[in-house]
């Protein structure tokens, strides 16, 4: 009969995908600029571009706003 080790819990946490990371970023306060975001993911611009208007538009309903603000077009996560 095998004994399980109950001392140490099993925890099983997702892996965080790029595609949460860009959802992270739009909901900071400060938003993402296209350069942040292709910094952080290692995406070209159009696959950030793509994964916002994709991804999280159509995919997941997120309404995304941008603005052009002093350091550049910045990507924010509109709270509904």
């Amino acid at each position: 009969m095998s004994r399980l080790n109950l001392s140490e819990p099993e925890t099983k946490s997702k892996p965080v995908t790029k595609q949460q990371t860009l959802i992270d970023m739009l909901k900071r306060p400060q938003g993402a600029t296209l350069d942040e975001i292709v910094e952080v993911t290692g995406w070209q611009k159009h696959t950030a571009r793509g994964a916002m208007s994709g991804a999280l538009k159509k995919r997941l309903g997120l309404c995304i706003s941008s603005k052009k603000e002093e350091r550049g077009r910045v990507y924010r996560i509109k709270e509904a």
